[in-house]
């Protein structure tokens, strides 16, 4: 049964890869990328290689959230019912630090951009009767700050990197959680695939892009997941594919994840009010 699947950061690496093997597969596809141009020339490619017309796509630069917010109400337009999410946008290495409003880069496109469109899109969500949501997380995570979150103090990219993946981490689980009738899964999708961040970042790759899109796939569309809400996947672990694995101990933490949920709220709010 074809399904319709909204994927963040898909004009590039992993999620594009994605993109085009559930297109492919007959499934209606929402791309997002921040640049028009070039998410226009993805869903012509895609398209063209998957023979599926059921590509089209939505432009937003996850640093600035009012752009997020926007993406959302289109969505939520555009979209009557949305069977998966992929939350895979993400950045590492950015020109600038902060964003417009102070806050960190990495915790803004990495964290406060996906639970903020997610929030926004959920009662879409909500219509599918297999909802899933799939969060792209990472090996490395890092206890949380605070003061990061706020925007109060600057950190190395590594760290707050780090930090904003384990803060997604932990609102994946807080969200499985609150929304049973959603699969949602948060997953390393391997370290140091062979996308232009991790080249950016490190000079150098270990694995194929396919080694993630593939497991994206399916944990958006396969069976075998439908029962494993509120876990970790790690692709790093394993043999020929990943296991579920414990993620950091802060993202079982239920004191720190209610702190960081009010926290992101009130950072939210204001940005709002």
């Amino acid at each position: 049964m074809s399904k319709t699947i909204v994927i963040t950061g898909s004009t590039d690496g992993i999620g594009k890869v994605a993109a085009i093997q559930l297109a492919k597969k007959g499934h209606k596809v929402y791309l997002h990328g921040r640049n028009k141009k070039k998410l226009t020339a993805v869903i012509s490619e895609i398209k063209e290689l998957s023979k599926n017309e059921n590509v089209k796509g939505f432009v937003a630069d996850f640093s600035d959230l009012d752009e997020v917010s926007l993406m959302g109400e289109q969505i939520k337009n555009e979209i009557p019912k949305i069977d998966v999410l992929i939350n895979n946008a993400g950045i590492f290495k950015s020109k600038t630090a902060t964003n417009k409003n102070g806050l960190d880069t990495r915790i803004v496109v990495n964290y406060l951009a996906p639970y903020m469109l997610t929030n926004a899109i959920l009662p879409n969500i909500k219509k599918s009767k297999e909802a899933r949501i799939v969060n792209l997380s990472s090996a490395a995570q890092s206890p949380v700050s605070d003061d990061v979150v706020f925007g109060k103090t600057r950190l190395s990219e590594n760290e707050s990197y780090a930090q904003s993946k384990l803060a997604l981490t932990m609102w994946s689980f807080n969200l499985a959680k609150k929304e049973p009738a959603i699969t949602v899964i948060a997953v390393n999708p391997g370290s140091l695939l062979n996308t232009k961040m991790a080249n950016e970042a490190y000079g150098q790759h270990w694995a194929p892009a396919e080694k993630g899109s593939n497991l994206l796939v399916d944990l958006a569309i396969s069976e075998m997941y439908k029962n494993d809400s509120g876990k970790y996947f790690n692709n790093d672990m394993g043999q020929d594919r990943g296991v579920f694995a414990p993620a950091h101990t802060d993202a079982y933490d239920q004191d720190k994840i209610r702190q960081l949920i009010g926290i992101t709220n009130e950072i939210l709010g204001n940005l709002v009010s």
